[in-house]
């Protein structure tokens, strides 16, 4: 089927196969571990769903179209994705990594068997000089999110790429919080792309996932080998709600940032609020960045109220619509508090530093009725005091 369709239309016909004895519509689960085998070692097409299933293989089809990559490789989570990546260098092999990198991410690269493996640092990605200076001591890797969590930081995808290939080194995008209906960073030169399909691209709170999309038919290779031996596959059934799920992906997107974006201007001139970090708000620093190398904003907000940690957990413990909850993307609208939930075992005096303070919450804006919403939060603003 030619690449020149549109995302929805890809969304919804590429990895989707008629399937063949009953001409059913949508394509089975199949629920199986293993395969018959005609002569041994010489396998139809499978023979064993540790190393690849019918389901597995629709999907990195879809996902692979999307991100406008070659191939696609899915696991059973994001870190089993970041984990496979890692685990191509070699002992001693350094990463550079964006300072404020996902919690998960930044444990894996520094307290696992990983970080005995490889050298990681972590600074300010969009210093172009402290950069350079880092990638000329060496580097296999650099690895940004953009946006990050929460703070939504953009980085410069197209220069850094430029910057690590002048270094002999390759570019890792996380793109969980874009999507790939935002924002593509193979076309801006990066050479793997990082997904966790648990957010976005599941969308509703009922999947754990992870992929990885490159053009390289090594780094294929070498996902798929690291799958395998690692043993980090995800079940068919998941790999069926995913492909699932991403029918719909483009609908959910322009929705959950039609919404965001709605109540990022709300909140940005409401008199509890000291700050509303947004891609889409002209006030957000990087908001040219965010015009020029994404097509959306998303469906994340950031508030920092004007309350202290006591008041801020108040009320996003008082909301009824709104849940209290890890995680983001899904249908339903969720409030995180960093400080006391995904930073929390940052010392405080750091996570100021780093502009994570108390009364900064992350909304990760669903599908609702923005008005319900809008009224959701301030009904609770009113009964808090400053």
């Amino acid at each position: 089927m030619p690449d020149k369709f549109g995302f929805s239309t890809k969304a919804l016909h590429i990895g989707q196969p008629v399937e063949k004895e009953f001409n059913s519509v949508v394509p089975p689960i199949y629920m199986t571990t293993t395969y018959k085998q005609d002569s041994p070692g010489e396998p139809k097409s499978y023979d064993y769903t540790r190393a690849g299933n019918p389901n597995f293989g629709f999907l990195e089809e879809t996902l692979a179209s999307l991100e406008q990559a070659n191939y696609a490789t899915i696991f059973n989570s994001g870190l089993s994705a970041a984990t496979s990546i890692l685990s191509k260098l070699q002992p001693g092999e350094r990463v550079i990594s964006i300072d404020d990198v996902y919690g998960g991410t930044f444990r894996l690269m520094k307290n696992t068997f990983i970080g005995h493996h490889v050298e990681s640092v972590f600074g300010d990605i969009n210093n172009e000089e402290w950069l350079k200076n880092e990638l000329e001591k060496g580097a296999r890797l650099v690895w940004i999110e953009s946006p990050t969590n929460p703070l939504l930081t953009l980085a410069d995808i197209q220069k850094i790429a430029e910057l690590a290939h002048a270094h002999n080194a390759e570019l890792v995008v996380d793109n969980t919080f874009a999507s790939p209906y935002f924002q593509n960073p193979l076309l801006l030169g990066a050479d793997l792309v990082l997904h966790s399909s648990t957010k976005y691209i599941g969308g509703h709170s009922d999947i754990v996932g992870g992929c990885a999309a490159t053009n390289s038919k090594e780094w294929k290779e070498h996902l798929d080998y690291a799958r395998k031996a690692i043993g980090f596959n995800p079940s068919p059934f998941d790999a069926w709600l995913l492909s699932r799920s991403i029918k719909t992906l483009a609908v959910r997107m322009n929705k959950h940032q039609e919404n965001a974006l709605e109540l990022a201007k709300r909140l940005d001139s409401h008199p509890k609020v000291k700050t509303t970090i947004y891609p889409g708000l002209e006030s957000h620093p990087q908001h040219q960045l965010a015009q020029k190398q994404m097509s959306g904003y998303s469906g994340i907000v950031s508030v920092l109220f004007d309350l202290d940690l006591e008041q801020t957990k108040k009320l996003i413990s008082s909301f009824k619509l709104i849940k209290l909850a890890e995680s983001l993307g899904a249908v339903e609208s969720l409030v995180c508090h960093p400080a006391s939930m995904t930073h929390a075992s940052i010392p405080r005096e750091l996570r100021i530093a780093h502009g994570l303070e108390d009364g900064l919450i992350r909304i990760s804006v669903g599908l609702e009725d923005v008005e319900d919403l809008w009224i959701d939060i301030t009904s609770v603003l009113g009964t808090v005091e400053k």
